[in-house]
């Protein structure tokens, strides 16, 4: 291999992929209903009680379906959208779109109509499966500029009485339909089955448009069924995993997670009742697979704080004593150290008892064995915290682009502020400008209609631009700085990494949503989103009234509050040579939550930095000008459509900065 001066390359295998087993997903689905006929395959929580699909009723709904939508006219290389929550329904119509060469495109059920218009347009959809009637309502809507979309289908028929367009089809109607074809067509799917073929698209997944309008990701069998592959055999994956699929379809992490990796190793997937019971339902199962974002992590950690807070000093104080045992011994212990003490071992045994094992219940996990976040950086102590109490979290990183599996952190290998080395199959280089490029058996096929930037997304020798900005340790495992495009120098010329201060920031519970400025600045200012729910807590125990978010934001209590967790990170940058000189200096806390709907966030809450920095230019020119306060009005959506305003003078906070090298005394 030839490669551009100054680049460093890891590779865990040659490129090619790996091979076991039928090769495409509806040959998948035949073969675990053929093995395991009669094991659980799919389960749905329903007014309280769960019920059970086992793999042979799976493969006959499917089936059924896959006629359903062949009589609806729909061919092979059509696209058909799916949009709701983990529904097993929704599951079972992507499987049935892929047994006809047909290509799934599953979308958030929380964008608006106008978000969906675009990719019905530039995906040319014919046919929706749609959840409940709110989605049916965003299909009406969509439809009136979107001639192309012939037929709607509805899983949930509550609300729907008197719905009376033509287009409009339930699910049973569609089943019925199936069989139909079936009768008048047999051996119609099978031999559709057997025409689909291992490099034919699976799957197109729209990027989530953090830098302009989505793309369409194409995804072949190969792609995404190699690199589940390689996950089963690192991780030692069984059809006796227990998964819970909690998080949108529409994600590329949590469709590989539950939909992929599912077809691929055949365990059990558990669809929660609603999101509001996936705390619930997480008891109930107790998934011994499990996949988070850092923000569910984050959140599920606020929960916990605010709980401990409520509960007695005694309490507290033992809480917070065996904390830090936890912290100091309990990764090591989990890592299986040889070199922990046998009293320390002795008091984690107990801490166990006393804390960690009912806090792990609490959390749902108590059968967790192998648990992964992915999606954006996990801060550090974050991670360190669940870790130390016993889960075996680990650290991947991927996209959309690549199947997600590029680099995962194996066990006995697991450090904070790695994503570990390169899956096998993966080849990994880093330029000279610090960017992460990849090779992989999991690589997509390209963008839909959109060869100039299938093109751009490639090096001229065929590597594949990440975007994301890093570097390779001498162990081998990949490290992660930041998005190549984020990470800039203040005046001086310190090295900027906003994302990294950000993660900081948000493990305290206080903290939801950080943006940090700084690249080209003589001093580093953020945007600050407080927790409502944690903050509302703290602020009843203080006895401190508010109305609402805007009201709380503003006292002068919770940004005292707010500035010691800001110092506190301060604190922890000084000792960082390389980041000692981003420390926050000056702050705000927004008079509104940053909102998908106000195209702040991505649909996976990422943030629109450059979106944000435009949107609210007055307050960011405030921040470097030295201004005390600044009056902002902006303008939000409803949920219902309708848009209002929000207005507030926002008061300017400065945090204490500490020499490098040092630390605030405690």
């Amino acid at each position: 291999m030839i490669l551009a001066e100054g680049d460093t390359v890891a590779q865990n295998s040659p490129t090619q992929g790996i091979s076991a087993g039928p090769g495409t997903f509806p040959a998948l689905v035949l073969q675990h209903a053929r093995v395991r006929g009669d094991r659980p395959a799919l389960r749905e929580k329903d007014l309280g009680i769960w019920q059970t699909i086992t793999w042979k009723q799976l493969a006959q709904q499917v089936q059924e379906l896959a006629s359903g939508l062949a009589a609806l006219g729909v061919v092979a290389g059509q696209h058909v959208a799916v949009v709701g929550e983990n529904r097993p329904r929704l599951y079972v119509s992507m499987m049935a779109a892929q047994c006809i060469g047909a290509i799934p495109v599953p979308l958030y059920q929380d964008a608006i109509a106008a978000e969906m218009l675009y990719v019905f347009q530039d995906a040319d959809i014919r046919v929706a499966v749609v959840e409940d009637q709110e989605q049916v309502d965003k299909m009406l809507e969509v439809s009136e500029s979107c001639p192309s979309l012939r037929y709607v289908v509805y899983d949930d028929p509550r609300g729907l009485r008197n719905y009376t367009q033509e287009h409009l089809l339930a699910f049973n109607r569609l089943i019925e339909l199936g069989r139909e074809h079936e009768a008048s067509h047999p051996g119609y799917v099978d031999a559709a089955i057997a025409a689909v073929k291992p490099d034919d698209t699976a799957a197109m997944f729209y990027t989530s448009g953090t830098t302009g309008k989505p793309k369409g990701v194409v995804l072949t069998h190969h792609a995404l069924i190699d690199r589940a592959l390689a996950i089963q055999e690192l991780e030692k994956l069984t059809d006796r995993e227990e998964v819970l699929a909690y998080l949108p379809p529409a994600w590329i992490g949590q469709n590989m997670f539950s939909y992929t990796q599912f077809l691929v190793t055949g365990f059990t997937v558990n669809h929660p009742e609603s999101p509001e019971t996936v705390s619930i339902d997480m008891h109930d199962i107790g998934p011994t697979y499990y996949f988070a974002p850092p923000r569910v992590l984050e959140g599920l950690l606020t929960h916990v704080m605010i709980r401990m807070e409520d509960a007695s000093a005694i309490k507290r104080k033992l809480f917070h004593s065996l904390m830090e045992l936890a912290r100091r011994v309990g990764v090591r212990i989990l890592d299986k150290d040889s070199s922990v003490s046998a009293l320390d071992r002795f008091m984690y045994a107990i801490g166990n008892l006393l804390v960690y094992g009912p806090l792990r219940n609490a959390l749902g996990m108590s059968r967790v064995r192998v648990a992964y976040t992915a999606g954006e950086a996990i801060g550090p102590d974050l991670f360190v915290f669940y870790r130390s109490i016993g889960i075996n979290l680990k650290q991947l990183y991927g996209s959309t682009e690549t199947s997600v599996f590029v680099c995962v952190q194996s066990d006995g290998h697991v450090r904070a502020d790695t994503v570990g080395p390169p899956v096998k199959g993966v080849e990994i280089r880093v330029a000279e400008n610090g960017e992460i490029q990849v090779k992989s058996p999991g690589l997509f096929k390209g963008y839909y209609r959109n060869p100039e930037a299938t093109a751009e997304s490639y090096t001229a020798d065929g590597w594949y631009h990440t975007g994301d900005a890093g570097y390779l340790d001498t162990d081998g495992q990949l490290k992660i700085i930041d998005r190549a495009k984020d990470v800039g120098k203040l005046a001086d010329g310190s090295l900027f990494a906003p994302k990294y201060i950000e993660n900081k920031l948000k493990f305290f519970q206080y903290i939801k949503e950080v943006v940090a400025f700084g690249a080209d600045k003589t001093i580093v200012c953020a945007f600050i989103n407080i927790d409502l729910e944690a903050v509302g807590n703290w602020a009843e125990r203080q006895g401190l009234p508010y109305a609402g978010y805007t009201d709380l934001a503003q006292k002068p209590e919770v940004y005292e509050l707010i500035r010691k967790c800001v110092e506190d990170v301060n604190s922890d940058l000084a000792a960082d040579p390389k980041l000692c000189g981003s420390q926050v200096s000056r702050f705000l806390i927004l008079h509104k939550e940053l909102d998908p709907d106000d195209d702040e966030l991505t649909r996976t809450r990422k943030v629109r930095r450059a979106f944000i920095a435009q949107k609210y230019a007055v307050l960011v020119d405030a921040l470097f000008k030295g201004k005390s306060k600044q009056f902002i009005e902006t303008e939000v959506k409803f949920e219902d459509g309708r848009t209002g305003k929000i207005s507030a003078d926002l008061k300017i906070a400065e945090a204490q900065v500490f020499p490098c090298n040092t630390r605030k005394a405690a």
